[in-house]
Formats: C-alpha cells, sequence, structure tokens
C-alpha cells in the first residue's frame, strides 16, 4: 500500500471514541451518556448554550476530571486501544491528546520561547539528574527543544516575538501562543477550547486559516469549542452539540443548523 493509501486509510478511522460517558459532581450530571466519536483527519467543532458540558467533556478527555461511568479510548493510527479513562493528564499528553484552554493559561513572566519549551519537554528524555548534571546530551536536547519551539512560533505567526514575555504579548498572540505550546506535544489530537474568545474579526479569519494549515500541513485532528457560529459554521466537517450535559445533534454543519431540537436550545427560533 503506497504511503498516500496508508494516510487516507488512517484518516478515515476513528481516533476518539467515547461512549455513554458521564460525569457527576455531588447530585450533579454534568456528562449524561455522551458517545462521540472524532474521525482522524477531520475539523470538528463542540457547541451547546453555556453549562452544557462541553469544557467538562474536555476536562474528561485531558485527565482534569475522572468518568464516572462509560469507556473512553484513543485509537492511534499505529493501531491499538489506549483506554484513557482515569489517566492523569501527563499521560494521556504522552498518548497524543493536548489542548488550550478557555482561560489563557501560559506562563505570564517566561518569554514565548519558553511557553512553547515547556511544553515540547513533554517528549523529552533528561530526567532529573540529566537536568542537574547537564551532559552533553542534555545539552544536544536542550538545544534540539530551542530549535523545535522557535519553528512552531514561526508556524503560528509569532516568530518575531519569541524573545517578549508572554504577559506583554496582545491578547489575540497570546491564543496563538498557547496552541504552540499545545503543539510542542506532538499531538494527534489537539483540542481548542473557545480559540476565538475575544479575538476581533481580522484575527478570526487568520485563527480560520491556521487551524486549516494544521491539520491540512501536519495531519492533527482539530475538535475545538466555540461560541462564535459564523467560524464554526465555516470551518468545522462535522458538529455536535450538547445541551444539559447530553448530545442532542452531530453531523455536517448544514444538518445541524436545520435540526429543530438544536434551534431551541442554543441557536434560536427564527423570528
Amino acid at each position: 500500500m503506497s504511503a498516500t493509501l496508508s494516510a487516507n486509510a488512517a484518516a478515515s478511522r476513528p481516533l476518539l471514541e467515547a461512549r455513554g460517558l458521564c460525569v457527576d459532581f455531588g447530585g450533579l450530571r454534568a456528562l449524561d451518556g455522551v458517545d462521540l466519536q472524532v474521525t482522524g483527519g477531520e475539523i470538528a467543532a463542540l457547541i451547546g448554550p453555556n453549562g452544557a458540558g462541553k469544557t467538562t467533556l474536555f476536562n474528561c478527555l485531558t485527565g482534569l476530571c475522572a468518568p464516572s461511568a462509560g469507556e473512553l479510548h484513543l485509537l492511534p493510527p499505529d493501531g491499538g486501544r489506549r483506554n484513557l479513562g482515569g489517566l492523569s493528564p501527563n499521560r494521556i499528553t504522552a498518548l497524543g491528546v493536548a489542548r488550550t484552554f478557555q482561560n489563557i493559561r501560559l506562563f505570564p513572566a517566561m518569554s514565548a520561547l519558553e511557553n512553547v519549551m515547556v511544553g515540547r519537554h513533554a517528549r523529552t528524555r533528561a530526567g532529573v539528574l540529566g537536568a542537574v548534571l547537564r551532559g552533553p546530551g542534555t545539552r544536544a536536547e536542550e538545544r534540539e527543544t530551542a530549535s523545535v519551539a522557535r519553528g512552531l512560533l514561526a508556524k503560528v505567526g509569532l516568530g518575531a516575538v519569541a524573545g517578549e514575555p508572554a504577559s506583554s504579548l496582545p491578547y489575540g498572540l497570546q491564543r496563538r501562543l498557547e496552541i504552540a505550546r499545545a503543539l510542542a506535544t506532538r499531538p494527534l489530537l489537539l483540542l481548542l477550547d473557545e480559540p476565538a474568545a475575544g479575538m476581533n474579526p481580522r484575527e478570526t479569519a487568520a485563527l480560520d486559516a491556521l487551524i486549516r494549515r494544521l491539520r491540512d500541513e501536519d495531519g492533527i485532528t482539530i475538535l475545538l469549542i466555540e461560541h462564535d457560529m459564523r467560524l464554526v459554521m465555516g470551518l468545522a466537517e462535522r458538529i455536535v452539540v450538547l445541551d444539559y450535559g447530553r448530545m442532542i445533534a452531530a453531523g455536517r454543519p448544514e444538518q445541524v443548523r436545520a435540526d429543530p431540537e438544536v434551534i431551541r436550545a442554543y441557536l434560536g427560533e427564527p423570528s
């Protein structure tokens, strides 16, 4: 089988599967029997009203909260089936799932370059002893980490501000820096939590182009939470809709846009 055929086959396979996923916080059920499938190579979106459970689902996918019931698996292109349920965030990152946050979580006093290098350490080999002794192997790995981080900053349009403190960057650039840091972990699946929040139309259009490049050029599968419906409808190939912790619809943008339950719960009744 040719490399192209192999890539196409991998892209058509599920990369992430959730079945009957539930998350309880005391007496509150934040996710209620969610079935979710994300196909390799697609750009998918997760939408719903505030409090629908979108960020809780992301937290569950990345180990920040454990599922109360159900199954959650990553199916990497090399085969196998990795159970993500109950794993720690660092273990899930090592398996190939990375994310950004609705509220930006950068290291404000560190430079843009250093923030991305922190993400890269998920893929480095030097341990505590290597960091203390700083042998030739550790120094070479640090140089490689810095080089990769500079390349990722250039990819997201931040090459010129590598040495600037993260706190000094405009809001839209901080959003891009978070994406670069997530990319440094070499993800198979990238979860973007409201990446366009606070952006103006020009910045949103540039974000749209960046997300498409990450999928088309790097083969990264993307699942995003977003309230900007213009961005979602133009970018996502498939949309999943949550309401009160339940999945009420899933399909192509035109299908979701016309779904009566989605209109009632989220998009609003026509005037």
